[in-house]
């Protein structure tokens, strides 16, 4: 008889990183098969910007949430309990009643991390007794070896497992080779925010542009409360890009794939982030990728074979890493296609599949 789990996890809308693998898991052919599993959608938010409110009806729906826990538990007896929480935040205070509720029906819990924080909030009071509790009796998932430093005052390394994020892979992708642009074309894909580097990435741009570099800078993902199209079009032209910048909105599917082909160079300079799923994309498509010293990313990122890893909010050292490759773009196809290999070998959805069914068999048995 199959181990019977409860996924507790996020689900989109609205479409983020933790959501995706949700669903991925969700949709998982390997983990269906393997286990009898039963899933709830943690989310209370409806969209990007809804996302750290409260209000009278996320509170409505918490109280739903937690009921239809109960009454699935007392249903289904569960062998194990997987839940996505936040670290930090009104967020974290919720997860963190699910999770004591969970303990309290006496379930065995694994929580997987897909975002970080613990360690900027641990020095206040409150938060510190909250986590001291909330850690014990469970096991924690992390996507990259460089997070556990943020749990690491809770938390034994034996009861953690790393499980890289995967993605699944689209139709064969040309080589970056074949590429026929008479320019080089940049590419940024991700959520216009400040802490995903837009601003920082405009600014690098200004300093190519004022050395006399000739490229394309496309922008696609959606806009966003803190940068909307009005914001992003005036930061624009206070640094002089109009014939430089292209802001494409958000694309899905066969439409984003259409940038990942056209780009030559990939950058994505966040300075708030656990992984980067849009960086397993552009290595499946053969792009050297230039990103940060930032959560997991120097785990996906190998610096100076399949990318680069700069210093957050450096637009002089981005600037410079874009400038050597547009110099080198012979260097662009061998990063880029290290890149590819990288993402077959590591990063693919069957292999998170079978690594993320191989912690959960070991949760039922070692939790």
């Amino acid at each position: 008889m199959k181990p019977t789990i409860l996924f507790i996890l996020h689900l989109p809308p609205p479409v983020h990183g933790a959501a995706m693998m949700g669903e991925y898991i969700y949709n998982s052919k390997t983990i269906n098969e393997c286990f009898n599993c039963h899933y709830i959608n943690l989310t209370t938010a409806t969209n990007l910007q809804d996302i750290g409110k409260g209000g009278i009806c996320k509170l409505w729906k918490f109280i739903k949430l937690l009921s239809k826990i109960v009454k699935t538990i007392c249903i289904t007896h569960p062998q194990l309990v997987y839940v996505t929480p936040n670290s930090c935040g009104g967020a974290f205070y919720k997860d963190f009643v699910v999770v004591q509720l969970l303990k309290i029906m006496k379930q065995k819990v694994v929580v997987h991390y897909h975002n970080k924080g613990v360690a900027k909030y641990q020095k206040q009071i409150l938060d510190n007794w909250l986590y001291h509790i909330f850690f014990k009796r469970l096991k924690v998932i992390l996507l990259a070896e460089a997070l556990y430093s943020d749990i690491q005052k809770y938390v034994p390394h034996s009861k953690v497992y790393i499980c890289p994020n995967g993605i699944p892979q689209t139709p064969q992708t040309e080589s970056i080779s074949k590429k026929n642009n008479t320019i080089p074309h940049l590419l940024f894909l991700s959520n216009l925010l400040e802490s995903k580097g837009v601003l920082v990435l405009l600014d690098a741009y200004s300093i190519l542009k004022e050395k006399g570099y000739s490229f394309i800078g496309e922008f696609v993902g959606s806009e966003t409360k803190e940068i909307d199209t009005v914001r992003f079009k005036k930061e624009v032209e206070k640094r002089n890009l109009n014939d430089i910048v292209r802001y494409e909105g958000k694309k899905y599917g066969p439409e984003k794939h259409k940038y990942f082909k056209q780009a030559d160079i990939f950058i994505f300079p966040t300075y708030y982030e656990t992984f980067g799923l849009v960086l397993l994309e552009a290595m499946e498509h053969a792009l050297p990728c230039i990103s940060t010293n930032e959560g997991g990313i120097p785990n996906i990122i190998e610096n100076e074979k399949t990318g680069y890893i700069v210093q957050k909010q450096s637009a002089k050292e981005i600037a410079a890493k874009i400038e050597h490759l547009i110099k080198y773009p012979e260097l662009c196809i061998t990063m880029g296609e290290a890149g590819k290999e990288k993402f077959f070998n590591e990063f693919t959805l069957d292999k998170f599949e079978i690594r993320m069914k191989n912690i959960l068999e070991d949760c039922i048995i070692s939790l």
